[in-house]
C-alpha cells in the first residue's frame, strides 16, 4: 500500500512508515487511548451494552439509508445501565443518540449539512462484542490525539460525521474541520470500492498509465 500511494505521488512526514510525535501509529497499539475514551463515556451514561444477536438485528432493525451500511437501531436494550461494566468486552456498545436533534455542520467542500440524530442514523456502536473499538470511536480518538485540524475523506462517510461529532461533544473535545471528497466512480456509475473487487491503485500500476493520467482522471470524476 505505501508503495503504491507513492508511486500515486502522495508524501507524507509522519505515520507507522517513518515515525513521528503522536505515535504509536497502529491502532493495535493505541488500546489504552481507546479504553479511556470507553471509560469517560460509560461514566457520563451516553453509552450502554447491547447484546442483540445479527440475527435478532436483521429481523427487527430499520432498513439502512441510502449510502449508509449501519441500520437504525430499534433499541432493545437502550434502557441497559453501564455503571457496574468493569470491561466492553462481551457486547456491542452504542452510542445513545440524542433523538431528534439536528446536527449540522459546514463541508468544506459540500457546504452546510444536516442530519436528524434517531432518523437519519440511530444509536451507533463504539466497541464491538469482539473487545475492539469501532470505527467511529477509533476515528474521534485518533484525531483528537494526533491534534488533526483538518479531516479529508470520501462523501460516503457524511452520515458518519454527523456521528462522530456527537462523540466530539460527549468527550468534551474540538472537532476538526471536514472535507468530504466526490468519489471517483465506474463507467456505471458504482463508487470503486473493495468491496465490488473495484479497479485497484496495483492494477492502475501495472497499465500504461502513469501517476499524473490516474490523478487527472481522478479528479475529473473518470
Amino acid at each position: 500500500m505505501y508503495e503504491d500511494l507513492r508511486w500515486l505521488g502522495f508524501r507524507w512526514k509522519e505515520g507507522p512508515d517513518c515515525g513521528g510525535p503522536f505515535g504509536p501509529y497502529s491502532q493495535s497499539e493505541r488500546r489504552d487511548l481507546y479504553l479511556k475514551a470507553w471509560l469517560e463515556l460509560r461514566d457520563r451514561g451516553f453509552i450502554y451494552p447491547c447484546t442483540c444477536s445479527r440475527r435478532e438485528l436483521s429481523v427487527s432493525a430499520i432498513a439502512p439509508n441510502e449510502n449508509d451500511d449501519e441500520p437504525i437501531y430499534p433499541g432493545k436494550c437502550r434502557s441497559r445501565k453501564a455503571s457496574n461494566c468493569p470491561s466492553p468486552r462481551g457486547a456491542n456498545w452504542r452510542f445513545r443518540v440524542p433523538d431528534a436533534e439536528q446536527i449540522t455542520f459546514n463541508d468544506l467542500h459540500l457546504g452546510p449539512q444536516l442530519y436528524h440524530a434517531g432518523t437519519d442514523f440511530g444509536d451507533f456502536v463504539i466497541w464491538r462484542r469482539d473487545d475492539v473499538p469501532a470505527y467511529q470511536l477509533a476515528c474521534v480518538v485518533d484525531d483528537h490525539a494526533m491534534r488533526i485540524t483538518e479531516v479529508v475523506r470520501g462523501a460516503d462517510l457524511l452520515k458518519s460525521t454527523a456521528r462522530q461529532l456527537l462523540l466530539y461533544r460527549a468527550l468534551g473535545w474540538k472537532a476538526p474541520q471536514f472535507y468530504h471528497c466526490d468519489l471517483v466512480r465506474d463507467d456505471a456509475g458504482i463508487r470503486l470500492a473493495k468491496r465490488h473487487d473495484a479497479l485497484s491503485i496495483r492494477a492502475l500500476r501495472h497499465s500504461e498509465l502513469s501517476p499524473e493520467q490516474v490523478r487527472t482522471r481522478a479528479l475529473a470524476g473518470a
